[in-house]
């Protein structure tokens, strides 16, 4: 599988969980990749960016890189606070990494996409950007907000070669998830038994449908958010 040979691909949180698992599908897909991360990273064939992406100065060597595809994939929980729980400190992080972070490098990196005519970016929703419950107050605003910024990114320059989807996955096995999980997983159970599909994803699935929005075959997906739930948002 080589359809991405020669393309450049950033990718944020790309230390574990999902943006692990698509930093190394675009890997295997032949794309040179930027794997970007607080976090140490060691996934074989990428080019490591140990960054905060809430930095300024991250988005800029993002852009330096000069990717064809962005896959802003990192993010934070924020526990499942309500209003009255969340403390200011708390909700500006919470922002920062979820929302802001992809605003800064969707900055970075447009002038040069619409300088060659093309770009794509895969943003990093969740089923918690279209619903209630699928996370704390902050949370919850962070990812409903990706998704307007995403289609109003794509209406904006649709028509200059860019496309801008969202991903909104939904009970997902990884890391970021670890404690529901813990002790005798009885959380984990519940949500599986609530999700019609009665199980967990794994993150090679979500990475499996970044690559297809990520390619020619979805040129013409504008806009769109698209959930990988088990069903969860049919009920």
């Amino acid at each position: 599988m080589s359809q991405f040979t020669g393309q450049r691909v950033a990718v944020t949180g790309a230390a574990s969980g999902i943006g692990l698992a698509q930093a190394t599908a675009f890997v295997a897909a032949g794309a040179q990749v930027l794997a970007v991360d607080q976090t140490p990273l060691t996934t074989a064939g990428v080019r490591p960016l140990q960054a905060d992406v809430t930095a300024p100065a991250t988005a800029e060597l993002i852009a330096d890189f000069a990717p064809t595809i962005v896959c802003n994939t990192a993010g934070v929980l924020d526990g499942y606070h309500t209003v009255q729980e969340t403390s200011l400190a708390e909700w500006d992080q919470i922002i920062a990494v979820d929302l802001t972070s992809q605003f800064r490098v969707i900055k970075a990196v447009l002038p040069a996409m619409l300088a060659q005519g093309h770009g794509v970016f895969v943003n990093m929703s969740s089923i918690a950007g279209l619903v209630g419950g699928g996370g704390g107050i902050a949370y919850t605003a962070a990812k409903h907000a990706v998704i307007g910024m995403t289609k109003q990114l794509d209406l904006d320059y649709a028509a200059r070669g860019i496309r801008a989807n969202a991903i909104a996955p939904g009970a997902i096995d990884t890391p970021m998830n670890a404690a529901d999980f813990a002790g005798d997983g009885q959380m984990a159970h519940w949500v599986a038994e609530q999700t019609p599909a009665k199980r967990w994803a794994k993150p090679e699935e979500v990475a499996a449908l970044t690559l297809f929005l990520a390619s020619p075959a979805a040129d013409y997906i504008h806009g769109a958010v698209v959930p990988i739930d088990g069903g969860w948002l049919a009920k």
